[in-house]
């Protein structure tokens, strides 16, 4: 993060936040309520401005932005709120841009949602979670806008496995990991396309319960953020960051089930209407997990320290997939 960033993004944050300029206005500071690799959120009362990563695809992100904006996915996604120009200086035209460059960073700006509550895990909106997934996943693709790029789900995983080596070079604790990874078939390694039968169903691409705000705050409905990653793909990659959890005994049954439960009685298309759904998240699902000890170990080597407690569970499931018979490894791998 630079100073010079987040001052321009509390700054155009507040000028979104207000109609009109309104100088000498009473406003509190600009808040940091995010700094990583992948974005910086600043807000000021009503409004977010994000940068997105270094690097970020302007073009795909685009798409993804005018998807989120149309009125296709109202209630679903969260909109993102024009940019102001010289010709529109209430930023009103519903056409106006809503990607802008800021020290080199691209640029959106949001309306403020209230995040879930990390103290208050019994509130968590699972089910709410798993009907706006099955809702966008029944969206699909429409000929009356862009193309949506493909859902990048794959291609985070391939970054946090790249992430790892590159901070524990030669470390044999990436060994389960590796091996784990190493088991996928190569659309899940984002080394080929997505399976073709999953052409046309949108997905969010990231799902997790950080990725959900009420709007209107702090009591409107549960709506999804964050489209960095949505695109056309495999649907089960967006019940994956849970199942995996279920799976490795982070998440419990009877949450995991609910959320399960929730997402096919809003017919949601990932895994059918009943009976296993595992075939249909094997993949996924030992994809997060990679990719989730994979951030941990990257994580922990950064931060010159052992993984934690909660990292290591994930490390060592990778080791059991990796322990896994190779024909029923493979066996839900296309």
């Amino acid at each position: 993060m630079t100073t010079a960033l987040v001052r321009a993004l509390g700054a155009l944050a507040h000028e979104a936040a207000h109609a009109r300029p309104e100088p000498g206005c009473a406003c509190p500071p600009p808040v940091v309520l995010a700094d990583r690799a992948d974005g910086t959120v600043v807000r000021c009362g009503p409004v977010v401005a994000k940068a997105h990563a270094v690097g970020t695809d302007t073009a795909g992100l685009s798409v993804r932005l005018a998807l989120a904006a149309g009125p296709g996915l109202a209630g679903i996604l969260l909109a993102p709120l024009p940019l102001r120009t010289a010709a529109d200086p209430a930023g009103a035209d519903a056409a106006a841009p809503r990607l802008a460059v800021l020290h080199g960073r691209p640029v959106t700006l949001w309306p403020y949602g209230e995040p879930v509550d990390p103290g208050d895990p019994d509130a968590a909106p699972w089910e709410e979670a798993a009907v706006l997934l099955a809702r966008l996943h029944r969206t699909g693709s429409r000929g009356d806008r862009p193309a949506p790029p493909a859902m990048r789900g794959p291609a985070k995983a391939a970054l946090a496995v790249a992430r790892m080596r590159a901070a524990r070079s030669g470390d044999p604790a990436m060994a389960p990991v590796l091996a784990a990874w190493r088991g996928l078939p190569p659309w899940a390694r984002d080394e080929a396309p997505a399976p073709a039968h999953h052409a046309g169903v949108l997905c969010h691409g990231d799902l997790h319960l950080g990725q959900l705000v009420r709007h209107p705050a702090p009591h409107g409905p549960w709506l999804l953020i964050d489209v960095d990653d949505a695109g056309t793909g495999d649907p089960a990659w967006d019940l994956a960051r849970p199942a995996a959890w279920y799976a490795a005994g982070l998440l419990p049954p009877e949450v995991w089930f609910r959320f399960l439960d929730a997402y096919r009685a809003a017919g949601g298309p990932a895994t059918g209407a009943d009976g296993d759904p595992w075939p249909a998240l094997d993949v996924a699902a030992r994809a997060l997990t990679v990719q989730t000890a994979a951030l941990a170990l990257a994580k922990s080597a950064e931060e010159h320290r052992v993984p934690d407690e909660v990292e290591q569970v994930m490390i060592d499931a990778c080791a059991r997939i990796a322990a896994l018979p190779p024909e029923l490894s493979a066996r839900h791998s296309s």
